[in-house]
């Protein structure tokens, strides 16, 4: 079982469950609550539960980099996990996962964790701003996003916009950037762990753009630090968009102004 105490009460921690099957060898079970536009299960999500495996056999507790490669869509359902561990060093540790569905692989990761405990004399130089949002309190909850059926990963996570986002509206002629808030819907504060899936859970930047359908090929993650509990601050853009391909970039910063991860994506429009 791979269920932190602290966190064993909420959905993602259910959702992504893993149970040991042999040294090396896990199942989960992948369930719909988080499926998108594309009624699959979200890719941060799926990527999530082969990184609870994985993490189990690391002698590190922090993800600093993933990079995971999508070979088929999951499904709700069963699912079975192998994991290697490439090399563990006094700092690092790296491994990789890979996981199937009916005998087919779905999902391969490698990972390399380490300890984000702060360092106050680490050095630190930032050359951007956090997003400059109105307090979550102030912002607008897009009625879209209230239970709407098959769309599940909008009953599991909240947003809130500081205006509504034009593609709601139906136009397609917008600059494909967002900045939003973003928490899990159950209360569940985020940690290093569930960054490492969160990086995924924006919608889709080129949504401004009238793409409404989109799938990951490679996502690589960096996550930066531990997180401040509450609501987190979100930038997601698109800058190319050419033969059927566009890149996705992610940062997500905390309530202090510390950027706790990001990402970069490279996604097929269907």
């Amino acid at each position: 079982m791979s269920l932190d105490h602290t966190t064993e009460g909420f959905r993602f921690d259910r959702d992504t469950r893993v149970d040991k099957r042999a040294d090396g060898e896990f199942t989960a079970t992948l369930t719909d609550a988080w499926n998108t536009f594309t009624t699959h299960p979200n890719g941060g999500y799926v990527l999530g539960a082969a990184l609870n495996a994985l993490r189990q056999g690391l002698n590190q507790p922090d993800p600093l980099a993933v990079s995971v490669f999508f070979l088929r869509p999951a499904a709700p359902g069963e699912a079975t996990v192998r994991t290697e561990v490439v090399r563990e060093g006094r700092r690092t540790a790296t491994g990789q996962a890979l996981m199937e569905q009916g005998g087919k692989e779905i999902v391969r990761a490698t990972a390399t964790y380490g300890d984000l405990t702060p360092d106050p004399k680490a050095r630190v130089l930032t050359l951007e701003e956090p997003p400059r949002l109105p307090s979550p309190e102030d912002c607008f909850v897009p009625p879209e996003f209230d239970r709407p059926e098959g769309l599940g990963i909008a009953h599991s996570v909240e947003y809130r916009y500081p205006r509504r986002p034009a593609w709601l509206e139906g136009r397609k002629d917008g600059r494909p950037h967002a900045e939003f808030w973003m928490r899990f819907a159950d209360g569940r504060e985020p940690d290093t762990h569930s960054l490492a899936s969160m990086v995924d859970f924006a919608p889709p930047a080129v949504l401004e753009i009238g793409e409404f359908a989109t799938i990951t090929v490679e996502l690589s993650v960096h996550v930066r630090a531990r997180p401040a509990p509450g609501w987190l601050a979100c930038r997601v853009f698109t800058k190319h968009v050419s033969g059927g391909m566009h890149e996705e970039d992610m940062e997500i910063w905390d309530g202090t102004g510390t950027l706790v991860a990001q990402c970069r994506q490279l996604a097929m429009l269907l």
